[in-house]
Formats: C-alpha cells, structure tokens, sequence
C-alpha cells in the first residue's frame, strides 16, 4: 500500500478509471458548523490518495472535476455525510454514486450492524482500526497514524462494492438500491436545509422549520 499525500487538489491527469472510493473528514459532524478537511480516494489498486483542503477557498478543480464527472462511479460508505459536505463546501453533486451503507441495508438484513468496520470483518476478513476516528483532521500536519486510517476508509470499497452487487442482484433489489442512490443528493439537500431529523415522507411529521 502507498499512501500519496496531496496539497489542496489532486494532481491533473490523475486516473481512476472508471470508479473511485471517496471518503471525507471533518472538523466533527456538523452540517452546519464543521469544515471538510481531508477527502479520501483510491481505485481500488491498494493505493490511496489524500487531499487536505485549503478551508479558506476550497480551489481544487481537478478534484471538484473528478467527483462531477459522469463517467466515474463513486464508491461512500455512509455517502449521505460524505455528499452533503461535498455539496456544501465544494460545491459538486457526486453522481453516478454506490453507497455500501445503503447495499448493506438492503441486503444484510440479519443484522444492525452495517458500520465499514463490520462489513470489511464479516465480508472480506479485515480488521480495520478504528483509534484515530476522532482526531484534529484540520491540523497542517497529518501523523501516520491519522493517513493510515484515513487510507484504510477507502482501500476496500471498491472490494465491498463486488460483493454488495452480487447479493443485491440474487435478492431481486439493485433497482431499488440504485433508486436510493441516485436520491442521495435529494436526501443531502434536505439534509442541509433543516429537514435532517424529519422524514417528510411520514404520514404525521412534525417540523420544527
């Protein structure tokens, strides 16, 4: 595994092919309060590629290219944070995407545990480390210990996403998943607007808008 760490943008030309795993981090997990800090990528070849952002101005066009491009599937897991940040502070809609959360739930549904720490345990035999989930993602300086993890968030997806397409196939449900997908940006719009909390779609919701 390599780890390449980047200044404020992707290099021009870097290739992905035809999907790339995203992550984020942030300050904390605030829609409202918290800055993107770190985006995560890899193309599944057991590289992975860091960005720290300039928080002032966000000038990154061949990133803001790469997560708009048609052409490329992105791969999140837990896409709803990752997409709404991007949207907010980049200022991107990250489509075509595949979100492995959602494939778990759709599919696993023998269990409440669909975490990326989980799935790489039970589906693909990993351990992740989980001990620097919660540091300063806006410091200047990133430790080995913080790339690691931030690497590790991304270096499996593409694996995970083989595995989830063949049990949505086999239980009848990749419309249906693809259906969620394409409505994550929806979902991250009203995300950001207020309507986080509320399911608008219930028959009695409450808002407190």
């Amino acid at each position: 595994m390599a780890i390449h760490l980047h200044k404020h943008d992707i290099p021009a030309g870097l290739d992905f092919g035809d999907a790339v795993a995203v992550d984020t981090e942030t300050q904390g997990l605030s829609l409202v309060r918290d800055k993107l800090c770190l985006v995560q990528l890899s193309s599944g070849d057991g590289d992975a590629h860091l960005v720290q952002m300039d928080r002032d101005k966000y000038d990154c066009p061949n990133l803001k290219a790469l997560m708009a491009n048609p052409d490329v599937e992105k791969i999140f897991h837990f896409a709803r944070f990752d997409v709404a940040i991007m949207q907010r502070d980049l200022g991107v809609d990250c489509t075509p995407l595949f979100c492995t959360k959602i494939a778990s739930g759709l599919t696993r549904t023998y269990t409440d545990a669909h975490g990326l720490k989980a799935l790489c345990k039970e589906l693909l035999g990993i351990d992740l480390s989980k001990q620097q989930q919660s540091s300063d993602w806006a410091s200047e300086t990133l430790s080995p210990a913080q790339q690691e993890y931030a690497a590790s968030d991304v270096l499996y997806l593409h694996q995970l996403r083989r595995v989830f397409i063949g049990r949505l196939l086999r239980e009848n449900r990749m419309d249906v998943a693809r259906a969620c997908f394409d409505f994550l940006p929806t979902r991250t719009t009203l995300d950001r607007l207020g309507w986080d909390g509320i399911d608008i779609f219930s028959h009695s919701f409450r808002s407190n808008n």
